[in-house]
Formats: C-alpha cells, structure tokens, sequence
C-alpha cells in the first residue's frame, strides 16, 4: 500500500511518533508501517523549545536517518519554519528527496497564535506545488489552544488549499469529530485518547501518539533510576545486543522486546 491507501483501509491508521533513530526502529520492529516524528521530542532531545522554528536543522537531520528504516516517515515540520511559501516549499521539495512520505504542518504559532487561513492555505499549496506527492496532512490548533473556534471551516480551508489530510489534535468530543469528518472528503486525524473501535465508527482516518511516546520514555527513565537507587526491582528492559540490532542493516525488523509479543514468556 501506498502511505495515501494506509489512510483508506476502513480502519484508523495508527501513527506512532519517533524522535530518533532508535525509537523509530523499535517501532518497526513492532510491525508499524507508517512513523511520524514529534516535534516536541525532537525539541526536548536537543535542549529547544517546541512550536518556536527552532529546529529546522534537527527535524532534516532526523528525517534523513529515518528513511533508511522500511518504513513510510511522516515528518512533524510545526509551522513549516518559516512564514515564506517559498521556504516551506523548498523544505517540502528537501524532504521529498530524502524519500520522506508525508508532513505534519500546523496553523498554531508561538505567544498562542493562530495563523491567518489565507496565509496557511498559502504555505500548503506551496507545499503541494513543490512536492505533489508529499501527504500533506494539515493542522489546526483550535482546540489545542483553546481557541474556541469551530475547526471546520480551517479544514476546509486547507482541503481547498491542497492538503491531503486534517488533523485537529485536542479534539475528543463525538459530536466535533463527527462534524469535522463530514465536513471533509479526506482523511481526519485526531490523537490518541478516545478507543480506536469508536474513533473508526466516527470516521476517523489516522489516529497520532503525538508526544506520547516520548513522554512515557521520560517517565520510564525516571522510574527505572528511582528502582535503583532505592533497591527496587528494575522494570525489564531490551538487552545491550537488542539495541545494537536496531542500527545493523537487516536486523532491524526482529529485535525481541520485554513485554512485546515477539518476546519470549
């Protein structure tokens, strides 16, 4: 299947978010298809704020270890780092070579602004101008901010801009997610939260980890120490070897993970 057809198989593509090479490889050692990134990761890794442009060199830097991985990579671009079409356009044409599938652009902007839809619409048909096949999945923070903005007239706006899929992360309410899916004929892609049977039954497309993933590594950093230093039982955790097969060409895809269901009981 092409990225585009993992979005259309009846039943939400489930889209977990990397912030390095690692993470990324493990996750296709678990069988997913697709990977995102999350800016929020990629941001925190390297010492920098999220959602500010920031790290345009880090997201490139990442995404082109990625597609050494048998995966499609979706890359999280925040605004596009730059308000210019014509540098978002050569981001997306940067990416494209590199073999990226798809990227995330949002309309939210520091301070807690939101984008003006014109202005977004631009930076989305310049994306599209310069790379036809990237997926463009497009994103509003209305409810993310907490704007209290109906989100359907900006997907709407960015489907007639070119986008090829929308994303309202924030979003949980049946009734808006229903509302968002109708207003649309493409793809919906909200966070992971609400059970993925229902979120099928509404019509959603692709459901995001977001930062999840990322925050759940912190937590489980922490916990682990915390067992150390006061004796405890430490959680189980992949072996030296394990992690070492994630970076050797062909082994990537087998590793056996505590708790996985490749693991042995």
């Amino acid at each position: 299947m092409t990225f585009a057809e993992l979005h259309r198989t009846g039943k939400p593509l489930l889209l977990p978010n990397a912030w390095d090479y690692a993470s990324a490889a493990v996750l296709v050692a678990e069988g997913f298809a697709a990977i995102g990134t999350t800016s929020l990761g990629v941001a925190a890794a390297a010492g920098l704020p999220d959602g500010t442009g920031a790290t345009k060199d880090e997201t490139v830097a990442l995404a082109r270890r990625l597609t050494r991985l048998p995966c499609y990579v979706t890359v999280d671009i925040e605004g596009g780092f730059s308000d210019d079409p014509g540098e978002v356009a050569a981001l997306g044409a940067e990416l494209a070579s590199l073999g990226v599938a798809g990227v995330n652009i949002e309309d939210g902007r520091d301070g807690g602004r939101l984008a003006e839809p014109a202005h977004q619409q631009r930076l989305i048909a310049a994306l599209k101008d310069a790379a036809p096949g990237l997926f463009v999945n497009a994103r509003t923070d209305t409810h993310w901010l907490g704007t209290g903005e109906d989100p359907v007239a900006r997907v709407r706006a960015y489907r007639d801009a070119g986008a090829d899929g929308v994303f309202v992360p924030g979003l949980t309410d049946e009734t808006t997610i229903a509302a968002v899916v109708a207003a649309v004929d493409v793809p919906v892609n909200v966070l992971a939260g609400p059970p993925l049977r229902r979120l099928a039954e509404l019509g959603v497309r692709r459901v995001s980890c977001g930062s999840l993933l990322f925050r759940a590594a912190l937590e489980a950093v922490v916990r682990t120490v915390d067992a150390v230093a006061a004796d405890g039982a430490i959680p189980p955790v992949p072996s030296y070897a394990d992690v070492q097969a994630l970076s050797s060409p062909g082994t990537a895809a087998a590793p056996r993970w505590p708790g996985s269901p490749a693991a042995p009981r």
